[in-house]
């Protein structure tokens, strides 16, 4: 004989399966059994600029009886992370260059987000706070994205003069870093157009392409063109760098000057000659517009343009423009000059 199973009895039975079906629908996993501390991030992305004070957000959702936390950050192009510090709630430790600039917020006794002050442009890429207790941990991810520009650069004795060591070391010595893939295809979006290939951070060559055409590889579509490996050794390329917000300011001291001329004009205002990444930085932040040419650090003559016009290089997108590398003892160029504010 059946039994009719009461009402009650099939609504208790049948919430739960019907919960977990809504959850499905709207693309929402039911709750993972178990305990879960972290809570997920609302923004993955955390954007800043050089010389601020950056927030990468962890926060627990219920403190463990005991516990960790570890903030990493996962090096680009390298299977391996780079500790920066580890706190136990109460007390924190960092480790490493960029541990003596970091520190924890603690905004309540459930925040374990980072600060990292001064940001510096080695400071972008992703980073991991781990929860370690003992029974299973857990973690969340986050990637520092900073502001800035790309710019190509090549040196004065021509183009494919670098292997990827000695363009890494051009970038930081024109105030920059060799660029990501991810900002050069963010470069790319805002406007790069350039047919020389460059390295880049990770170790591979590239160039962008906005206005296809045969000497750029041909009229195929737009995109960001791949030389595929490259031996980082023996192949040359020229260098794609990114700079981003200046701590100081460029300004621009007219006439008609040698370099070293330049130099002197700069150091009689307490500033030296700006480098290329000062010029790129100050153009894209700052608005810097000036049709006229000055010598930068590195023997080059270039002027930047925020509002193209016909006399000011006749290009008609904003840029950097360049002369080159004029003779340095060329008396035809003011100079442009950086001070720290």
């Amino acid at each position: 004989m059946l039994r009719r199973i009461p009402f009650p009895t099939v609504y208790c039975f049948l919430l739960p399966w019907a919960f977990t079906s809504f959850h499905q629908a709207l693309g929402n996993p039911a709750p993972h059994p178990g305990p879960h501390y972290l809570l997920p991030p609302i923004h993955e992305v955390i954007h800043s600029r050089r010389g601020a004070t950056a927030t990468l957000p962890c926060v627990l959702g219920t403190s463990p009886p005991s516990y960790k936390v570890r903030w990493s950050k996962v090096e680009p192009g390298e299977l391996r992370e780079t500790l920066i510090l580890i706190t136990n709630g109460l007390h924190a430790r960092g480790y490493g260059p960029l541990g003596g600039r970091a520190s924890m917020r603690r905004g309540h006794r459930l925040d374990a987000s980072l600060l990292i002050n001064n940001v510096r442009l080695e400071d972008e890429g992703r980073y991991r706070c781990e929860l370690i207790n003992g029974i299973e941990d857990e973690s969340v991810a986050l990637t520092l994205r900073l502001e800035g520009v790309v710019f190509p650069y090549q040196p004065s004795r021509g183009r494919y003069q670098f292997n990827y060591f000695e363009a890494k070391q051009a970038c930081e010595e024109q105030d920059g870093r060799l660029a990501t893939y991810g900002q050069l295809y963010q470069a790319w979006t805002e406007g790069l157009d350039w047919c020389n290939a460059g390295w880049l951070l990770e170790g591979s060559v590239r160039y962008p392409v906005l206005n296809a055409r045969a000497p750029c590889g041909g009229h195929g579509r737009p995109g960001i063109r791949s030389y595929g490996p490259r031996d980082r050794s023996r192949d040359r390329y020229d260098a794609f760098c990114f700079t981003s917000a200046l701590a100081g300011q460029v300004f621009f001291v007219p006439g008609r000057l040698t370099l070293s001329e330049a130099h002197a004009a700069c150091r009689r205002r307490g500033a030296v000659v700006a480098k290329v990444g000062h010029l790129y930085a100050a153009w894209k932040f700052s608005g810097l517009d000036r049709c006229d040419g000055g010598w930068l650090a590195d023997g080059s003559v270039r002027f930047p343009i925020t509002t193209p016009r016909p006399r000011c290089g006749g290009l008609p997108d904003p840029g950097v423009r360049s002369f080159g590398f004029p003779r340095p003892q060329q008396a035809a160029y003011g100079t442009y000059c950086y001070t720290e504010k």
